[in-house]
């Protein structure tokens, strides 16, 4: 009985835990609610794809604190399978990897994880083609066996990588080798259908056919040749529709990485940010981009890089028939150099084999070039750290960077491309069609030692499960590395924290200081103002009140002796009036009040006060206005005079 899509999804469903999903639950019609205080996502810095202007664009995760509302997956619940009458199906709501990003199935990690998201599988968690690593035109099964051209040059990628060992894989042709599809239309079909084999890495683009450039090594099922970087040689015999395809890879062990070496590529570490995409959380990554070094293999003349070769032609003028093609090696201007080159490292030891319904056709290629990515150099580390200083200063948000170091995911893929609806069924074990030998490197050897007993290789059936282990390690690994991360981090905190508290505590001080500074100013200001207002009050003549008399609201009286110098008033008189009215005396002069005080003796003096009414005409004696009143007399017996210190100080003066 056939395989279907219906009795595939019924047989093979796996036990679902509480609370989880199977990949064929179909997604709730609307979307999921957030909760209200969940913040907004960012846009994902992945672009939307142009050519589907309704598709939802992907968005940022939003906080840890936030995923306590989203359901925890153990098993991705997508793809959805379309074009249920026919046995290939496209899939919808899938983050195929394209324009240079690469998506693995994420779900939420356990409460009280450091890291918000996990690696997860999606079904059947088996050995079989990526549903994300494949051209969208490449139409599968439901088992993921199972795969159906388009138009033109197609490719898919298997769900694990090979990054050591000895593997074997069958791949069954349904049609291909030129057949005409009767599922293609006829303009398409001249050429027929046509299938490619070979083995990939992660940077082989997936809209052409394996041996397009050097990530990948292929066999044409056309002329029987091999091919890499687009260059068919000679190999095997040609295979059409119905034959078996054994793809036979043997990779030496990894290498250790280096402990004293922080930039050595083997190291694993990944660059990857949790996004949600229609409702399903993938992890979104930066693919490894091809390298200068790699695409300088390219190079269609195959000569070298020297310019020594080159015609001689006027450095001023373009050639009339040749085009300055930079790709092409065009001659560089005056004074610049050529670009320095890394070094191309290869697996030594690494080789691999096809057959063809159990038959060897050989070795194909031999010490395969080092999947593992090229070393930084030290001018792109310190661009690369001046930029993320840069953006850290201006609180840029998250962005994707290039991976210099191996992320787990690195190897040699199975890959399949398709020509002109072509169609394969893949077949990783580990029962096969046609077995090949137990000893694979003594038939490739040609050796004619004895054959193992002892299988030396292993389906790659065997190969999903080892992988899923490997990337988990590395969620455990990561974990770990975020616990710290975060104990760090809430030290820092702390500290910071610390500081701030220091920081406020310092700026209240400062405030208390100079807000009593300001209010000692204001009350020194204010003493001042009553001071200098108590000084300019003692200065003015006091207005002393008479009772009866108009005298009380005269001016003081006035000194206006020539022989005292230019008139002056003096200050206010204290009188003191034992019985009777109160009233100015009349102003003394000099030597009167030097008498009175008994400053000058009298007879030095020549003022009597005694005969003060009547010495009128006396030399010796100023003339003195008289404050209006008669009667006043300088030596009244019922007036006392009290002088103020001012007087007695212009005395001194002017004796």
């Amino acid at each position: 009985m056939p395989l279907t899509a219906a009795s595939f999804l019924e047989d093979s469903r796996p036990p679902t835990p509480s609370g989880t999903l199977t990949p064929n639950t179909q997604p709730p019609a609307k979307k999921r609610k957030q909760p209200a205080s969940a913040a907004i996502p960012e846009s994902s810095p992945a672009p939307a794809d142009p050519n589907n202007p309704s598709a939802v664009a992907n968005v940022v995760l939003p906080a840890r604190h936030d995923f306590f509302s989203r359901p925890r997956l153990t098993i991705s619940r997508f793809p959805t399978f379309q074009d249920n009458n026919s046995q290939y199906h496209s899939t919808d709501q899938l983050a195929m990897n394209r324009i240079g990003f690469r998506y693995v199935p994420a779900g939420v990690a356990p409460p009280g994880s450091a890291l918000p998201c996990r690696t997860i599988e999606s079904a059947p968690p088996s050995y079989r083609v990526s549903w994300e690593d494949r051209s969208p035109f490449v139409r599968v099964t439901p088992d993921g066996l199972g795969l159906a051209g388009g138009t033109g040059f197609r490719s898919a990628r298997c769900n694990a990588p090979i990054r050591e060992g000895k593997w074997y894989i069958e791949v069954r042709v349904e049609e291909g080798g030129g057949d005409r599809s009767a599922d293609a239309p006829d303009a398409n079909s001249r050429e027929g259908s046509h299938v490619r084999l070979g083995w990939a890495r992660r940077e082989a683009p997936l809209n052409g056919p394996v041996g397009l450039d050097a990530y990948s090594y292929g066999y044409r099922d056309k002329t029987g040749e091999k091919v890499t970087l687009s260059r068919p040689r000679p190999y095997g015999r040609p295979f059409h529709t119905g034959d078996v395809i054994g793809m036979y890879i043997s990779l030496p062990s990894r290498r250790t990485p280096d402990e004293n070496d922080p930039h050595d590529p083997a190291r694993i570490r990944r660059e990857r940010i949790a996004i949600e995409f229609k409702g399903q959380e993938y992890f979104e990554s930066l693919e490894y981009p091809q390298s200068k070094e790699m695409i300088a293999l390219m190079d269609y003349s195959n000569k070298s890089t020297s310019t020594a070769s080159l015609p001689s032609a006027p450095l001023n003028k373009k050639s009339g028939g040749v085009k300055n093609l930079p790709e092409r090696g065009g001659r560089p201007a005056p004074g610049t150099e050529a670009p320095v080159l890394r070094p191309l490292p290869v697996l030594a030891g690494s080789h691999i084999a096809f057959f063809v319904n159990g038959e060897c056709q050989g070795p194909a290629f031999s010490d395969l070039y080092d999947y593992l990515p090229l070393r930084t150099t030290p001018a792109s580390r310190k661009k690369d750290k001046e930029s993320s200083k840069k953006r850290a200063r201006e609180g840029a948000p998250r962005e994707h960077k290039e991976n210099p170091f191996d992320d787990g995911t690195l190897g040699y893929y199975p890959f399949i491309s398709l020509f002109n609806h072509a169609r394969v069924h893949i077949n990783p074990g580990p029962d096969f069609a046609f077995p090949p030998p137990s000893d694979v490197e003594r038939v490739l050897s040609g050796t004619g030692e004895p054959e193992s007993s002892q299988r030396t290789w292993r389906p790659v059936s065997e190969r999903y499960s080892e992988y899923m282990q490997e990337q988990w390690a590395i969620d455990a690994q990561e974990e770990e590395e975020g616990k710290i991360e975060a104990a760090k981090m809430a030290e820092l905190d702390k500290v910071e924290e610390g500081k701030r508290a220091q920081k406020e505590k310092r700026k209240a001080q400062a405030d208390a200081r100079k807000k009593a500074k300001k209010e000692a100013e204001r009350r020194a200001a204010s003493t001042l103002s009553a001071r200098d207002a108590s000084v300019a009050s003692a200065r003015e003549p006091s207005v002393l009140s008479a009772r009866g008399s108009s005298a009380a609201r005269e001016s003081p009286p006035v000194i206006s002796d020539d022989r005292f110098g230019p008139a002056m008033s003096l200050p206010a008189l204290h009188v003191s009036t034992y019985d009777g009215d109160q009233a100015y005396s009349p102003a003394p002069t000099a030597g009167s009040s030097a008498d009175y005080y008994g400053i000058i003796p009298e007879a030095e003096s020549g003022y009597n006060s005694e005969a003060a009414d009547g010495d009128q005409d006396g030399e010796e004696r100023a003339d003195v206005d008289m404050a209006e009143g008669e009667g006043s007399s300088f030596h009244s017996p019922r007036t006392k005079l009290e002088f103020p210190p001012e007087i007695d100080i212009h005395l001194e003066e002017l004796l």
